[in-house]
């Protein structure tokens, strides 16, 4: 962008790499400032302007903070941490994160710990490193600013002689900075005048995906349809140009080992499985365990497929990766901000799907690979009774102190501690309701673990072809909450437009199915509905 910006301008374009400013000699530093803005003005009064680009620039460091930076940045991802059914990858994000934030809190992860800065570290060390060296970024900072002293040997004869001295020059120097840590960056470096503005470089919409995609794709021979790079695009959430490109290199590299030169679907399909997931272990399981497993999961799948309305399934596979023994992993086609509490106890019924799938088929008994969805389903009905207003009581567990000196206490710690009997119950009615679904589909469930168990890994369309149904088929046709009143304001918004058009809105006669012009017709005051 620093480069695309120095092109349409026509100025000269200046790169400076933070961490050439370190010495091991203190004041190195502030010359090696001085000397880059010495060369910048005269650049800018040949040019009229330069613009200078300091990729990393947290590596200026801070004047006052010691150790790590604070906020989203030293606390773990959702990539960070699984259990046996990886954890909770199937989960919608905000319930997702609302997990992460729940184990951070309570130490069941645990980021690394800044080094105190002992007395070597705060006098020597503190001086040498941090902002490369001593006084780097306050000379920095100094030279952002644009003041500069009348000087030359012009200005001493002219105040040899009583005239004013002439104001120094104008320089105009665009300063553009990149990081991925905003956090650890200098206050003042960021008010007015010197970093004023902050852009964020977000994800690529769908529309820019796929344009990344075709650019790639362009450069190498593939055999993919434009419906299938579509597809690609949609099912890419938060994936970086970076990323995309990985994505087609490795696609690449698996056509190339199957001995052919061009891409097609399904190297798309694995390369992504590899990226996101991981490589699977070569290990296999005997027949028992791959039949549970693929029960297990198919549990999970055939729930989040009927249930899923807001998510949808990208893929299933029971092959083991590290700490996961398989997995449904879903993805959001919309972008959404919010969760609802019809969507959170979907949630929970998804997770709560492998504990009533193993019992429904191995006779009441159930594995101990459960655990972990029981702790998901468990965390979310406290959020949901303590936190997020969702049930029946009005007060929340946010806040509350542990005691009178300490910090405040985990507010799902203090829901399960306070609220468990109301948090059982709510898991007991979802648990009921889970099993009946899946007593419902129990020969579906069986024809796709026999499917896992055969191919190990499948797509969320092939769950959808087993299933003879779309995805969200049960909550669509049984909507309820926000999602019900959401589809009848638009149905009625979509008949006014077509009554304010003038068209007529057609109606089925139930006698002989024609279809007859319908008027609307207001009501008279207490007719009701």
């Amino acid at each position: 962008m620093a480069q695309a910006i120095a092109g349409e301008t026509r100025r000269p374009y200046v790169f400076v790499e933070p961490r050439a400013f370190i010495n091991m000699f203190m004041g190195i530093g502030v010359l090696k400032v001085k000397s880059l803005y010495r060369k910048l003005r005269k650049l800018s009064l040949r040019h009229g302007g330069v613009i200078v680009f300091f990729d990393e620039a947290d590596a200026l460091g801070s004047r006052g903070t010691q150790g790590a930076p604070t906020g989203q940045f030293g606390q773990v991802t959702r990539n960070d941490f699984g259990f046996n059914c990886n954890g909770f990858s199937y989960l919608g994000d905000e319930t997702q994160m609302a997990l992460v934030d729940y184990w951070n809190q309570t130490g069941l992860i645990k980021a690394e710990e800044a080094p105190k800065p002992g007395w070597i570290n705060r006098i020597m060390m503190g001086g040498m490193a941090g902002g490369g060296g001593m006084g780097t970024l306050q000379a920095l900072l100094t030279e952002m600013n644009g003041l500069t002293k009348p000087r030359g040997i012009t200005n001493k004869f002219r105040k040899m002689f009583g005239f004013r001295p002439k104001p120094p020059p104008k320089y105009r120097i665009l300063h553009i900075m990149a990081t991925n840590m905003p956090n650890s960056l200098d206050e003042a470096m960021l008010r007015p005048g010197r970093i004023d503005r902050i852009y964020k470089v977000a994800y690529p919409s769908k529309e820019g995906r796929k344009q990344t995609i075709v650019g790639y794709l362009d450069k190498v021979d593939h055999k993919l349809t434009p419906e299938q790079i579509e597809h690609l695009a949609v099912i890419t959430p938060y994936y970086s140009g970076a990323s995309i490109k990985n994505l087609v290199n490795e696609a690449l590299i698996i056509a190339v080992r199957a001995g052919r030169e061009a891409i097609e679907w399904p190297d798309v399909w694995r390369a992504k499985s590899l990226k996101e997931l991981g490589p699977p272990e070569d290990v296999d399981y005997i027949q028992r365990e791959r039949h549970a497993v693929a029960v297990h999961e198919a549990s999970h799948a055939v729930t989040a497929h009927l249930l899923g309305a807001h998510r949808r399934i990208d893929m299933v596979s029971i092959e083991k990766r590290a700490s996961t023994l398989g997995m449904v992993k879903s993805m959001g086609e919309e972008e959404r901000f919010t969760q609802w509490r019809s969507e959170f106890e979907s949630d929970i019924m998804v997770s709560l799907a492998s504990l009533a799938g193993e019992r429904l088929f191995f006779g009441g008994d159930n594995s101990s690979g459960v655990s972990g969805d029981l702790q998901s389903a468990s965390t979310v009905a406290a959020l949901m009774e303590g936190v997020y207003g969702m049930g029946d009581s009005l007060s929340s567990t946010m806040g509350t102190r542990s005691n009178e000196a300490g910090g405040p206490a985990n507010p799902v710690s203090t829901a399960l501690r306070e609220r468990r009997k109301q948090i059982e119950e709510r898991l007991s009615v979802l648990y009921d309701q889970v099993a009946v679904l899946l007593g419902e589909h129990e020969e579906k469930i069986l024809e796709l673990a026999a499917v896992l168990e055969e191919k190990k890994n499948i797509s969320g369309e092939e769950v959808a072809e087993i299933m003879g149904s779309d995805p969200g088929s049960r909550t669509m046709r049984e909507p309820r909450g926000w999602q019900a009143v959401s589809d009848q304001i638009a149905s009625d918004r979509q008949r006014d437009a077509l009554t304010k058009s003038g068209r007529e809105v057609a109606a089925t006669s139930p006698t002989n199915g024609k279809v007859a012009p319908v008027t609307p017709v207001e009501a008279e005051p207490g007719q009701g509905d």
